[in-house]
């Protein structure tokens, strides 16, 4: 229970609230010290860490009371637990502790990556990324829902579009799946969290970005990049951090967000990186890289496109297929879920 903000308190009151041993001296109560958490703050702002102190710098202080919370796999880095999500599951929050300690969170949200397109195919287009910071926690329990990669698509001999990825939520946040790369075949698949790489020679325009901010969180995608309408080269999909390239020059996948603190507490994303784009497909021998966040190259003639990197909402790599040529897209990465918060 917190300090009255007035009125007349002593030292026994702030032994009751922060601890402390007998006989009782206000030097114990120095913020940062043994028993008054660093940045505690009242009535008459922050408590002092040295220097003069006085029992009204105490008005309104409580001591600190933490988040405790279940789901997923945790890790611990620092002060801060990390729920990792890379299937469907729920987080519940046990506890919400206070502002002198922690009562809110951060989470991110990638949905499932886009697939390549496979006849002159652009990249597949990363996951929608939504990222949050200082959400007021509550007691009870949240769906999470972890989006899959979208699938390459083969009519006989004729590769097509790749299919979406599949949308990732938590709280009241959705992720958009990533756009499929579109195809000299059709273009079905194409927007999306970020949009999908143009086709070479036909259906060359770029798919749009679909994500928006929500549940408070902001959002991140980026469209495609367009194809080549005089060759079979096709644009790179979009990533969360940038467009995809457009083709004949430098069909690569957009870059993704970089989040260094969640992947190093957790032990998931490529240096930090989430939702890259997927390559765009070559008529040569080039393999246009994925962006940077698990995106996956895309294939020259013949050769298959990468599949997006599994939890990261990477977009996966086209290819330069064709009905003579035998060579499939990838498929899109998974999504991925991740909540932080302080814990101690």
């Amino acid at each position: 229970m917190a300090i009255p903000a007035s009125g007349a308190i002593s030292l026994t009151t702030i032994q009751t609230e922060f601890g402390g041993t007998d006989p009782i001296g206000l030097n114990e109560y120095y913020a940062g010290g043994a028993n008054v958490g660093s940045g505690t703050s009242g009535t008459n702002g922050a408590v002092p860490s040295s220097g003069q102190i006085a029992i009204s710098n105490f008005y309104g202080t409580a001591a600190a009371e933490f988040i405790t919370a279940s789901g997923g796999t945790i890790y611990t880095s620092g002060d801060y637990k990390y729920h990792k999500f890379t299937g469907n599951g729920t987080f519940t929050v046990n506890t919400v502790g206070n502002a002198s300690g922690s009562d809110t969170i951060a989470y991110l949200v990638v949905a499932g990556g886009g697939a390549g397109g496979a006849r002159h195919g652009g990249g597949g287009g990363a996951g929608g990324l939504s990222y949050h910071t200082g959400k007021a926690a509550s007691v009870g329990s949240l769906t999470v829902t972890i989006g899959a990669g979208g699938t390459f698509r083969r009519s006989g001999s004729n590769g097509q579009s790749g299919n979406r990825g599949i949308n990732s939520s938590f709280w009241s946040t959705t992720s958009n799946g990533g756009g499929g790369g579109k195809s000299y075949t059709d273009d079905v698949a194409s927007s999306g969290g970020s949009g999908g790489g143009g086709g070479g020679q036909a259906n060359t325009s770029a798919g749009t970005a679909t994500q928006a901010n929500t549940g408070g969180a902001t959002g991140y995608g980026y469209a495609g990049g367009v194809g080549s309408s005089s060759n079979p080269d096709a644009g790179g999909g979009g990533g969360a951090g940038a467009v995809g390239g457009a083709a004949p020059t430098n069909q690569v996948g957009g870059i993704g967000r970089q989040y260094s603190t969640f992947a190093t507490a957790t032990s998931s994303g490529a240096s930090g990186y989430y939702a890259g784009g997927g390559g765009g497909g070559d008529d040569g021998g080039v393999a246009y890289s994925g962006g940077t966040g698990g995106g996956g190259a895309g294939g020259g003639t013949g050769n298959n496109g990468v599949n997006g990197s599994t939890n990261t909402g990477g977009g996966a790599g086209g290819t330069r297929g064709g009905s003579n040529v035998n060579a499939n897209g990838g498929n899109g990465g998974s999504g991925i879920v991740i909540i932080s918060y302080k814990y101690q």
